[in-house]
């Protein structure tokens, strides 16, 4: 790409992207009910500040199909705050069929409408969470353009075969000075009949960029990861990318331990195990501290591998943080390593394919076709008695 020049003469459209903002995720928890709506108000304030053309959002707007009448609601508030009570008047124009892409039964995009005043609109496809249903397949994102507040594209019907079926996906024109830019939507389709429509599709030479989730909707390690949307300008055939880190996100932490390699932990001492991993989460948490800025309990994950040791009650070792951490009672996730305690002459020793043939045929008297983990099973336990075909009734 050549070097970015700036433009002076208004040919530079500017997008605010995001995806993933799942609104209405974990609404009923007392500490984290408000988070997905103060990160989606902070994304609108961003379009605001960093003057962009309009919102692009990538699905899953809404964590749910039918989301509450609360959930509703605050969204309905935070767009009309940022993008309907604007001065600041629309730069670009949509020259395509508005009516073929777009899913309102009036066939305009919305700051066309001469009886709303829309500054900053919003341009948005349904995800996973919020997929069209029901009978008429319908979803929240469809209320939400029945208000005139969003513009609701990439919807379309595969019908409700097992095949892969067809979509047409009719392309929005945007036009802002001399830039032109074709804006396509395809709304959430199941992977396997979206992997069958593309086996077809020719076309090379593309880039693929997403800013990822706003919100953490998992304790996981790909979701401890900072938060951002990105500011998109494109001039001409030219285009950069802007990241823009989130700032409203509850702070999170996740590490993974093994306790056989912790130094410090005794196997046979239960109270140093608990001790050490206090001495964990309260690094994670001292971590989370900002300086200047209003404190957000953080969410804290340690992922422990207890192999070898005893089973460890994560309820009762969270309830001391209380107060000091926004999940107290899933702190810690306990897994075991796929290793096996192996006591001698307990389990037999690895085999070849040939060796379990030669063990089928000579030693149980069944053909190599039948081979299953059955064998291996009499020989680590003798006295164990395998069923002939068909007793068990199968």
């Amino acid at each position: 790409m050549k070097q970015w020049a700036e433009d002076e003469g208004g040919n530079t459209l500017r997008i605010l992207v995001a995806t993933d903002c799942h609104l209405g995720y974990l609404e009923k928890d007392e500490i984290c009910r408000l988070d997905t709506f103060d990160t989606f108000e902070e994304i609108c304030s961003l379009a605001v500040l960093h003057k962009a053309d309009f919102i692009l959002l990538g699905g899953d707007l809404f964590h749910d199909n039918n989301p509450s009448h609360s959930t509703l609601v605050k969204c309905m508030e935070i767009i009309r705050r940022y993008c309907l009570q604007h001065d600041r008047p629309v730069q670009f124009q949509v020259v395509s069929d508005e009516a073929s892409c777009l899913h309102n039964r009036f066939g305009v995009v919305n700051f066309e409408d001469p009886n709303f005043k829309v500054g900053l609109p919003v341009f948005t496809i349904h995800g996973s969470h919020d997929s069209p249903a029901g009978v008429d397949g319908l979803s929240a994102v469809d209320i939400l353009s029945a208000c005139n507040l969003v513009n609701y594209f990439g919807k379309v019907d595969l019908g409700s075969g097992s095949g892969a079926g067809q979509a047409s996906v009719f392309p929005i024109f945007i036009r802002k000075g001399a830039t032109l830019v074709a804006l396509y939507g395809l709304g959430n389709i199941q992977d396997a009949k979206l992997s069958s429509m593309f086996q077809e599709v020719p076309g090379k030479g593309f880039q693929i960029i997403q800013p990822g989730s706003s919100v953490a909707t998992s304790l996981s390690k790909a979701e401890a990861k900072p938060k951002h949307v990105f500011l998109l300008e494109i001039k001409g055939r030219q285009y950069r990318q802007t990241n823009i880190p989130l700032k409203s996100v509850r702070p999170f932490e996740y590490v993974e331990v093994a306790l056989k390699d912790q130094e410090g932990v005794e196997l046979n001492r239960e109270a140093s195990v608990y001790e050490h991993l206090d001495k964990i989460v309260r690094n994670l948490i001292d971590k989370t501290t900002v300086s200047g800025s209003e404190p957000k309990l953080p969410l804290v994950r340690v992922k422990v591998d207890y192999y070898g040791f005893s089973t460890i009650i994560p309820q009762r070792f969270g309830h001391k943080y209380i107060g000091k951490v926004a999940n107290p009672n899933d702190i810690l996730v306990l897994s075991r390593s796929t290793q096996r305690h192996r006591k001698q002459g307990s389990m037999c020793p690895e085999l070849t394919a040939d060796q379990i043939q030669h063990l089928a045929v000579q030693k149980c008297g069944i053909t190599p076709e039948l081979v299953t983990v059955k064998i291996l099973l009499q020989k680590a336990h003798p006295d164990l008695q395998l069923l002939p075909s068909g007793a068990d009734g199968n």
